[in-house]
């Protein structure tokens, strides 16, 4: 979960270069893809990403990045699950415009979401690394402006959440609503806190070195799953703290945590090297889904896996040869969302795609 549109869009250009060696086909389902079923594609063009159902399982909230559009950064966009042959996926903006936006979710009221936004530090799209400085890694900023907002379905912010300086981000919510967990370097690391909406009051619930982030509770509010890494030689650790201090983080090695919704009994139940992330709960509360690119030591392509709550009976899921990721299980389980580069022509667009899920 929660990732800025700047690593697909990196990853799209080597799904291009994949294109243009002829090994991927234009298509919306994959053969292996058997838990899929009448695989429909939502959007047309841009970067699309991170969809996530309302409670409801009615709409999706996802940001999006289409420069043909005039969305030159990403923008959070709703829109109503077709339910009808032939019924168009019509989303309307609902973030200020301005700015960078991240990480949208609905609240159980259906009536607000919660998104992170640098609109307050500027109106313009923040500027993006010299990735050429660090050896053409993958790098993702982490922008200070960022801070978590509350808005209604109409796009009017009702309230900050946040206020602390630094990145304050990747926030998704308790099944009830109460809570919101993200992610914040406001202590000196990338560390997940709790917050009550209510009151405002917070705990942080992680405190080893690296990256802690993109986190969701299980739908019984029991456990919360996330992704991390852990930086453990000197060299690494070095690395990871002199990118932080530029306000900088290199995701090319993660792994999937989960514990209890305090933060308690935190344990690591992937070990598969290179990144896992973007991790959620099944409904029942039982498995993991999550995308990874451990088979391919090149670094691409991306799939979605599913994985029980302790690691264990690891199953691949999708089959695209560039980008399958940010999964989401509808609330009753009847169908999954996700973003891909499948079916782009040999663009570099990822869309999002919905399909009936089969056990």
């Amino acid at each position: 979960m929660k990732i800025t549109s700047i690593l697909f869009s990196l990853f799209s250009l080597t799904a291009v270069s994949v294109t243009a060696q002829g090994t991927v086909n234009d298509t919306v389902h994959f053969e292996g893809e058997k838990h899929f079923k009448n695989v429909q594609q939502l959007t047309f063009g841009g970067d699309n990403a991170e969809a996530y159902w309302s409670y409801d399982g009615k709409y999706i909230i996802f940001q999006k990045t289409y420069a043909k559009e005039g969305i030159n950064c990403d923008q959070i966009f709703i829109g109503k699950v077709p339910t009808r042959p032939g019924e168009k996926f019509q989303p309307k903006l609902v973030s200020t415009g301005k700015g960078r936006t991240t990480c949208a979710y609905f609240l159980p009221d259906g009536k607000h979401i919660i998104y992170a936004s640098t609109h307050l530090g500027s109106s313009d799209c923040p500027p993006t690394p010299d990735r050429a400085k660090y050896g053409n890694r993958y790098i993702w900023p982490l922008y200070s402006s960022y801070d978590i907002f509350m808005a209604d379905t109409s796009g009017k912010i009702v309230k900050q959440l946040t206020t602390a300086k630094g990145y304050d981000a990747e926030a998704t919510l308790s099944p009830d609503g109460k809570k919101m967990i993200y992610c914040s370097d406001k202590d000196g690391d990338l560390e997940l806190y709790v917050m009550d909406l209510a009151t405002g009051t917070e705990k942080r619930i992680t405190n080893m070195l690296g990256y802690d982030g993109g986190a969701w509770f299980s739908p019984d509010g029991k456990k919360i799953v996330w992704r991390a890494s852990r930086p453990k030689t000197e060299t690494e650790i070095k690395e990871y703290k002199e990118l932080l201090a530029e306000g900088m983080v290199a995701p090319t090695n993660m792994e999937v945590w989960v514990a209890n919704a305090d933060g308690s009994d935190a344990k690591q139940i992937t070990s598969l090297g290179q990144a896992n992330w973007a991790p959620n709960f099944t409904p029942d509360s039982k498995r993991i889904v999550f995308c990874s690119n451990h088979e391919y030591k090149r670094g691409f392509p991306f799939n979605m896996y599913l994985t029980d709550i302790n690691g264990k009976g690891l199953e691949k899921i999708s089959r695209d040869k560039g980008f399958d990721a940010f999964p989401m299980f509808s609330p009753n389980g009847k169908k999954i969302i996700f973003a891909s580069n499948r079916n782009n022509g040999g663009t570099r667009d990822t869309n999002l795609f919905i399909a009936d899920w089969v056990e």
